[in-house]
């Protein structure tokens, strides 16, 4: 899966706060996600957050 740095990722299940999107701030063997709603920071593993990426907006 192509993800880049800045990327909004639409997830397939609600953050806590009742958000979906998320900003890409590191990639490897984890993700480092920001919610765009709260800004809470969390790391995904790789595997689990590709599984759950519903729809990926650019960067520019």
């Amino acid at each position: 899966m192509d993800v880049r740095l800045g990327d909004i990722l639409e997830m397939k299940k609600d953050h806590p706060c009742g958000n979906r999107t998320f900003e890409v701030l590191r990639i490897g063997m984890d993700f480092r996600l920001r919610c765009t709603n709260c800004g809470r920071e969390m790391m995904i593993p790789r595997h689990k957050a590709e599984k759950n990426i519903r729809k990926i907006q650019r960067a520019e």
